[in-house]
């Protein structure tokens, strides 16, 4: 196992009965894509854990030591609170924020820092990191044929099909320029999501991209 995986963090007994994942990122749009990608790795989760989001924007990747701390102790605690509100234990707590970047040194180095605190304050969770290159879009395109299940019209250009997609920059407006009419929107993010779900395109993803896979790992490490 990779030390990245390693930051997936610890895992709950098998004792408990089904708890709750709760999911924090930069809006609900990406909070619905990551609740889509989890299902399709983790078709056993459905037994254990409902998935639910909190509301608060993550911003944690220009901070380090003390405001990362800061920063993360309050996001966990209002994991903690939605937990609570929804009479269920807190069973693991997943983040997502877009890198902006490539998948590079830069891009190691803070999914090591925030990853070690997200790992460090959820002791007994299960925890997962999504740091998506450039964005999420980005890992939307790794499943281009579900495109065209939420709009007929719509193909993703050959030139953004079977490639690094971590090496595509802002590929949301890649994705308003290549599709074709009606223009994408960020907010059709989460419908591609659930047809690439609901088509059983997520388990054959077309071309690659290092963040996906290891936010992937952080999942598949999940007892």
């Amino acid at each position: 196992m990779t030390a990245t995986r390693r930051q997936g963090g610890g895992r709950p007994s098998p004792a408990r009965q089904r708890g709750v994942v709760v999911l924090a990122g930069e809006d609900q749009n990406d909070c619905e894509i990551l609740a889509s990608l989890i299902r399709a790795h983790r078709p056993d989760l459905a037994a254990t854990a409902k998935l639910v989001r909190i509301n608060d924007p993550v911003r944690l990747r220009r901070k380090t030591g003390p405001d990362l701390a800061a920063a993360m102790k309050a996001l966990v605690g209002k994991a903690r609170a939605k937990a609570l509100q929804q009479r269920a234990d807190l069973l693991g707590f997943v983040v997502h924020e877009d890198l902006d970047g490539y998948a590079d040194a830069r891009y190691d180095r803070i999914r090591a820092t925030v990853g070690a605190e997200l790992a460090r304050q959820c002791p007994g969770m299960w925890t997962a990191l999504a740091l998506a290159a450039w964005e999420t879009e980005g890992w939307l395109l790794l499943f281009p044929d579900a495109f065209p299940h939420v709009r007929p019209n719509w193909k993703v250009p050959d030139r953004l099909r079977d490639r690094d997609t971590g090496r595509v920059k802002d590929a949301k407006e890649e994705l308003k320029r290549g599709l074709g009419l009606p223009v994408f929107r960020e907010s059709d993010g989460p419908a591609v999501a659930r047809e690439a779900l609901k088509h059983g395109l997520i388990p054959s993803q077309r071309g690659t991209n290092r963040s996906y896979t290891d936010f992937v790992g952080n999942v598949e490490d999940w007892a």
